[in-house]
């Protein structure tokens, strides 16, 4: 596999999926999502995220999110990278270890082994954490909140350390941008981050 395999990451409403989206555009890239990103997968999304499903117990959101990523991967991602296209994603495996792992207590560990097994191994090259405050996240949703958001604020805050742990842990993989500005100060953060960290 030649293509480069860039993803977003962050909490709710941290503006990464704008960024994400307006990288791949910049880079002539594959863009893509989860939950979702294959026709199976959005199935699996809308599983997810909808609230009627509010009794779903926290291994079963695992499973499916695990399940969704086995068949993005196979039919979209790494068949992308080995015709050499680059690959933006928004969210991937870290996304799982800090909700399911770490603020649904399931353990990163046991999530992680999931992920690995759905993905056979397959890595991004550079993760791009695009951070806000608990609070700032939270004031930023509006409207109806999917299943996760309706998690509410101590979901947020979890999550938020799990990210921060997980830049600390891994820095040549991974680097933190702040997403509270507007949103063309977090694209120059963005775009030197890729610069310095990108062949």
């Amino acid at each position: 596999m030649t293509g480069r395999f860039i993803v977003f990451e962050g909490p709710d409403a941290s503006g990464k999926t704008t960024q994400a989206i307006r990288v791949a555009d910049r880079l002539g890239a594959v863009f893509t999502r989860e939950p979702g990103g294959s026709r199976i997968g959005d199935h699996i999304r809308g599983l997810l995220l909808d609230p009627q499903y509010a009794e779903m117990s926290m291994r079963t959101e695992a499973l499916l999110y695990a399940a969704g990523r086995a068949q993005h991967v196979d039919e979209v991602i790494r068949p992308a990278l080995i015709d050499d296209l680059d690959v933006v994603c928004d969210r991937f495996i870290a996304s799982s270890l800090a909700y399911q792992g770490v603020a649904r207590g399931l353990g990163v560990d046991e999530v992680y082994a999931l992920s690995h097994f759905a993905t056979g191994g397959l890595l991004p090259d550079l993760v791009v954490l695009v951070q806000v405050p608990p609070e700032v996240s939270l004031a930023r949703l509006s409207g109806r909140h999917d299943r996760i958001e309706q998690a509410g604020l101590d979901l947020f805050a979890e999550v938020s350390k799990a990210y921060e742990a997980f830049a600390a842990a891994d820095p040549a993989r991974w680097v933190v941008v702040d997403g509270t500005g507007p949103i063309d100060e977090v694209a120059l953060q963005v775009d030197a981050a890729l610069a310095e960290r990108l062949p």
